[in-house]
């Protein structure tokens, strides 16, 4: 069977080409790729090339599939596979395999295995590790979606606190305690918030910042008071932009230091801040990865010597993380579409994934089958005094206050052109 996809050959050298997949093994599982949203973990990869920890070195042979957010839909099933999964049957996964003490990852690491294609191969360590997951839903933008979700998820729990005189760690963030997501009005951000005031354990005060003005009112459109109070967590979104102290005016709106804060955003000084509002036992999770080996920031270690405040990272999700969040999508206790702002074909998607931190607003959904220019929603409107199929998905997305939905996916991929 032939596919195209977006392949890595070496830094800063991504290709859409055609080209013919292998017949499947009795191990392994074809599948018809339908969404993939592009990850900045996937910029870094394309940036990096050989250099990224995951690419294989000899990549520029071999290119690799990029993109790790996928869903879609099984062709075939390999004889070992067969009753177990069901062609015609939805599914999404786990990217992060950690499969034998490597770090091989789709839209890293495989020749036939990625997102950004019509058409890929699962092979059998997914399938071995219980990576593979069949989803119920409908829509398959949600499904992409519960991967990056997943790592927010996974960051949350990954999170511990002590008590004076016992070293057990309890792990989770602090049950009714104060929480801070810098640099936090970005697509992960946001669904973080989603995450923690909609999930079982949750802060008394969550405090959200930026220093874009934009940024943050779009936030704040998202979460209206209606809909946090509901929820028992105070909300705030801060622009800490031109604070000539911006630690000390957080820690006066917490009346204190936080318990948990979270950084996302690679930048020292963000960092540093985050450092200095700590209270007592606070947890930091550097949750932004850099693309710099050496980046650096000051920590204060008085703090960590008698404050008892530390330092962790994580990096994506594990499968129970992923898990949780395609059921909370499905029981409607968070909306994964708070994080798209751009949508696009597989046309689009070397050029997205190239330029995406240059490209404003949230996640950038690629739907892999059509050919489309990437479009933020926002555009839509204006695209349809030319284009009546922008207008129609303008008035779909302005029925869903603005968010992307099952209901323009649905639109989207029965109006446009089929690449193939």
């Amino acid at each position: 069977m032939k596919t195209r996809a977006v392949r890595l050959h070496g830094a800063n050298d991504l290709r859409l080409m055609e080209f013919e997949l292998p017949e499947i093994r009795d191990d392994e599982i074809l599948v018809k790729v339908v969404s993939d949203s592009i990850c900045m973990s996937t910029y870094k990869c394309a940036l990096l090339g050989v250099k990224h920890k995951r690419v294989h070195p000899d990549v520029a042979e071999h290119p690799a599939i990029m993109g790790h957010e996928f869903a879609g839909v099984i062709e075939k099933v390999g004889k070992k596979y067969e009753g177990k999964f069901t062609p015609g049957s939805k599914f999404t996964l786990q990217p992060a395999l950690n499969y034998k003490g490597t770090m091989w990852s789709p839209g890293y690491s495989y020749p036939f295995f990625g997102g950004d294609c019509t058409y890929c191969i699962i092979p059998q360590e997914v399938m071995e590790l219980g990576c593979f997951l069949e989803y119920k839903g409908d829509a398959f933008f949600e499904a992409s979606l519960a991967e990056p979700y997943s790592c927010s998820i996974g960051a949350a729990h990954a999170a511990f606190h002590t008590r004076m005189g016992v070293y057990t760690h309890e792990m989770g963030i602090r049950e009714g305690g104060k929480m801070a997501i810098l640099a936090g009005a970005g697509p992960m951000g946001l669904g973080m918030a989603e995450y923690i005031i909609h999930c079982d354990r949750r802060p008394g005060l969550l405090v959200v910042t930026d220093i874009n003005e934009q940024r943050l009112e779009r936030a704040r459109e998202l979460f209206p008071a209606e809909l946090v109070e509901k929820t028992g967590v105070q909300v705030m979104f801060v622009n800490t932009a031109g604070k000539e102290d911006a630690a000390a005016y957080l820690k006066e709106l917490a009346g204190g230091g936080y318990d948990d804060v979270f950084v996302y955003a690679p930048v020292a000084g963000v960092v540093e801040l985050a450092s200095d509002i700590l209270g007592r036992d606070g947890c930091l999770n550097f949750f932004a990865g850099p693309t710099d080996p050496k980046f650096a920031a000051k920590l204060n270690f008085y703090d960590v010597h008698y404050n008892s405040t530390h330092v962790i990272g994580t990096t994506g999700g594990n499968t129970a993380d992923m898990i949780e969040s395609l059921e909370l999508t499905a029981a409607g206790r968070i909306r994964p579409a708070v994080m798209v702002t751009h949508v696009g074909g597989l046309d689009s998607a070397a050029e997205t994934t190239l330029n995406l931190p240059n490209i404003p607003g949230g996640k950038k959904l690629i739907y892999t089958h059509i050919s489309m220019p990437l479009t933020a929603i926002e555009d839509f409107a204006e695209k349809g005094k030319e284009d009546p199929r922008f207008a129609a998905l303008d008035e779909i997305c302005k029925a869903h206050s603005g968010l992307w939905c099952l209901e323009a996916e649905n639109y989207l991929l029965s109006h446009w052109e089929n690449i193939e």
